[in-house]
């Protein structure tokens, strides 16, 4: 029987900058979806799916846009006021705009401040008393024309409203929906479309590349990792920018390249290897950059919480985590991921999995891609193979998103030496 599964995919424009994600659930009774039966077990699976969203993981729904899909029965049960309005856009579709008490409560959570949007929008009578509450009209790329997309788009910015081209699948529709003018756009392809930071395979010969060979090996030398680090002006801010961060709460400050390195520990330091990456100023007017790391994280640390359930794995979690990390690389660096993973020591299941998603690693890769993408029905299928409680599935899923956003938002804070206490002023031994 198929699990009940929550999954955010995110919504971009045409620089790449993420402006919201749409909550994609699918479960016995689809709360979300405009085909569910008015039935008491709507009720109750609305219930559980919000109950878990807003007492569970209030951090996930913060700092972007939220799409969700309202029935008629969840807008009459009020639902939508669980959500701050600053995090909410209600979604709307046909079977509510034609619910003779539907267009009621949409004008009612307009006036209280509530952003609205409106999938598969017709320039209809129905569609068009709508105009005046929407902010967000989405358009089908597998069944609107060319001619219909520039039309749409055309009036709905004559009227400040903007236009979300959804079911991109490939590069060909992207191109085409961002010349057509979309503000938004969405999709298996937008979703997957991560911008490189590097596009040259001379990046495998630089620092970075270097220290991530050096501290992924079985017994990595400190020594040649410590002048790695030291050598780069870059790698050094960022390895102190973290290790001083709130996420490891030091009782002391570190302040030199060894002190930070002893904190962390080379397994550790394995594990935050993007994150330098990160520190590079250069990246951080890339508007792809966070996409790109936030993927990165997520994965890792998908994979390496789905190994506390899935059965027989032939590596451990930590080698699990790098092959989240890693699976993006091909991203980082512009050569293709074999010659990539040459370089790099991981376990030869691990290379199985990220090249040809062979054995049971590459079984817990492609859960983990199944359901970024929303594959429902590949997620419960491979969740069986690996043992995985699919009941399971949408809790470890919003455990690491909330992992991943909260370490994200320490981490890139401005990072400041903070003064020295005395007891630390103290312990110094003066020159001379």
């Amino acid at each position: 029987m198929s699990g009940k599964y929550i999954v955010r995919q995110p919504i971009r424009d045409a620089a790449g900058n993420t402006i919201g994600h749409e909550i994609l659930y699918h479960g016995a009774n689809q709360a979300f979806s405009s085909d569910s039966s008015t039935s008491s077990a709507e009720f109750a699976a609305a219930n559980t799916i919000y109950s878990f969203l807003t007492q569970n993981s209030p951090k996930v729904l913060k700092g972007t846009l939220n799409f969700m899909t309202f029935t008629t029965m969840l807008l009459m049960k009020k639902t939508p006021r669980l959500f701050d309005k600053s995090d909410l856009v209600i979604q709307i579709d046909d079977a509510v705009i034609i619910h003779p008490l539907s267009m009621h409560l949409v004008h009612q959570y307009g006036r209280e401040g509530y952003r609205i949007a409106v999938n598969d929008f017709q320039f209809t009578p129905r569609y068009l008393a709508l105009l005046d509450d929407i902010q967000f009209i989405k358009i089908n790329a597998k069944t609107a024309s060319d001619v219909t997309i520039r039309n749409t788009v055309e009036i709905a910015h004559s009227m400040n409203i903007k236009c979300i081209v959804t079911n991109i699948e490939s590069a060909s529709v992207y191109d085409r929906a961002v010349a057509l003018g979309a503000d938004g756009l969405e999709g298996p392809y937008v979703a997957d479309k991560l911008t490189t930071q590097a596009h040259s395979s001379a990046y495998i010969q630089s620092n970075f590349f270097q220290l991530m060979v050096a501290v992924t090996r079985d017994e990595p030398n400190v020594e040649e990792v410590e002048q790695m680090i030291a050598a780069d002006a870059s790698l050094s801010y960022g390895l102190l920018k973290m290790v001083n961060s709130a996420y490891f709460a030091l009782r002391h400050r570190a302040t030199t390249i060894t002190q930070a390195i002893m904190t962390l520990g080379l397994g550790q330091l394995k594990q935050w290897i993007y994150l330098l990456s990160a520190s590079n100023a250069e990246n951080e007017t890339d508007p792809g950059s966070e996409e790109f790391l936030k993927r990165s994280f997520m994965r890792a640390n998908f994979c390496s919480e789905l190994m506390n359930y899935a059965h027989d794995m032939p590596i451990s979690k930590a080698e699990a985590y790098l092959m989240g990390m890693f699976s993006t690389l091909n991203y980082l660096i512009d050569a293709p991921m074999e010659e990539i993973l040459s370089e790099v020591p991981v376990a030869d299941e691990i290379k199985a999995a990220l090249l040809t998603h062979e054995g049971r690693c590459g079984k817990l890769y492609d859960l983990v891609l199944s359901y970024e993408s929303a594959d429902w029905e590949r997620i419960t299928v491979l969740a069986e193979e690996l043992r995985i409680p699919d009941n399971m599935m949408t809790s470890i899923y919003f455990i690491c998103m909330e992992n991943v956003n909260t370490l994200w938002e320490q981490l890139t804070n401005p990072y400041q030496q903070r003064p020295e206490s005395p007891e630390e002023m103290a312990q110094e031994v003066p020159e001379g």
